[in-house]
């Protein structure tokens, strides 16, 4: 049995469950789970988790049952920030609730919706994904009898609120101090974060060379996928087509998180903090790559962004997505009636209480929460007689 089948003790500076800061709502302890591992079973039980299944990562669901969507992104950065946790000897299901979390307020059609939203939204507090999910588990969840939202721990909701403007943090309380305050995240946090890096990184690799929008000979310009191309070459030279891309991708996985784990196994030994207190006032981030990992990262982000990301078949995906999203959008802020009956009765009560503001944010609801197939869909029912846009 390996070394690392059965958990060891968790360090004295990881999240514990019984120390909790507490939910917004005071509720008895769950029985044989743990607050966290209560989190994140409401998060996998959530609507808004379900919805994911049918959200792009970079191709627009309808185009393949095998690319990623949102669901399968978080899966799996849930696996690689648990392994990394467990390694640590952190609170796993905290890693996890956050994981399965992070994504939850997304858009339909990935970057390009909240890019559009965003735009939409300007002139009334703007749009932003990461403010998106909070919002969904704090007050959009409908499934309590006793509150809105999930009403899960403040570090669940901590690890879900990556980024967040001053501006927006001085009006979100407890989690959005630590930007003002100028503090860090739980360990648990933070490697989450850089696990969603690593995942979409080597993952969206995997679904360009599928899609064939982009090739090998393209990728070996990338140090990082060369060198471990060149291995699996090297071990196993008769090997082509996926198999050899799921050997090169899963290895360089594999020496990301090696490279992580001694990084902030090094930072921990030489900070030395004895409580999740002194991590949280700690001047800098303690989970991290090497900054020779850190530069090759970036070589492969960069490479992604102008050879997949704006590949003329992804960029023209893109301008549909704005186009739908801008069009449902105008044409509910323009005619409230347009709306389903539960979303017109909250837009005609946010409109009483806050004004254009309040009817925008609710119209923007609506569309983040919708599914790509669904906004085609209702993009269709609105504006286009001859069916789909795509």
């Amino acid at each position: 049995m390996s070394a690392n089948a059965q958990p060891l003790p968790k360090e004295k500076y990881a999240a514990n469950p019984e120390d909790s800061i507490g939910r917004s709502f005071p509720e008895a302890s769950p029985t044989y789970r743990s607050e966290f591992q209560r989190d994140r079973d409401r998060i996998i039980h959530s609507t808004g988790f379900r919805r994911l299944e049918y959200k792009t990562q970079v191709f627009v669901n309808h185009e393949g049952d095998l690319y990623r969507t949102r669901l399968t992104h978080s899966l799996e950065v849930a696996q690689i920030a648990r392994a990394i946790s467990r390694t640590l000897r952190l609170d796993e299901d905290l890693t996890e609730a956050i994981a399965l979390a992070h994504d939850i307020g997304h858009t339909p059609f990935g970057h390009a919706g909240q890019d559009a939203l965003n735009a939409c939204m300007k002139d009334y507090g703007g749009f932003e994904h990461n403010l998106q999910s909070l919002r969904i588990v704090d007050k959009l969840e409908k499934n309590y009898a006793e509150f809105d939202g999930l009403n899960l721990s403040f570090e669940t909701r901590e690890g879900i609120l990556k980024h967040c403007s001053l501006k927006n943090a001085k009006d979100l309380g407890d989690v959005g101090e630590r930007f003002l305050n100028k503090t860090q995240a739980s360990l648990e946090a933070q490697l989450t974060n850089i696990a969603d890096q690593v995942a979409y990184n080597n993952h969206d690799i995997d679904d360009g060379l599928r899609s064939g929008l982009i090739t090998i000979e393209q990728m070996r310009k990338v140090d990082l996928f060369s060198e471990q191309y060149d291995k699996v070459m090297w071990k196993y030279p008769e090997l082509i087509g996926n198999r050899c891309v799921h050997e090169t991708i899963r290895r360089m996985i594999g020496e990301q998180v090696v490279d992580l784990v001694e990084t902030s196994k090094t930072n921990l030994q030489e900070s030395n903090p004895q409580s999740i207190s002194d991590v949280r006032n700690h001047e800098k981030q303690l989970i991290s790559f090497s900054s020779e990992m850190i530069g090759r990262s970036q070589e492969l982000k960069k490479f992604l962004r102008e050879n997949l990301y704006f590949h003329h078949k992804v960029y023209r995906m893109t301008r549909k997505a704005h186009q739908v999203i801008e069009a449902l959008f105008n044409a509910f802020m323009e005619d409230i009636r347009l709306l389903p009956p539960e979303h017109l009765q909250l837009a005609r009560d946010a409109l009483l209480d806050g004004g254009e503001s309040g009817k925008a944010r609710i119209i923007a609801d609506y569309v983040a929460g919708m599914t790509d197939r669904y906004a085609t869909k209702e993009y269709a029912r609105l504006f286009d007689v001859k069916g789909s846009v795509f």
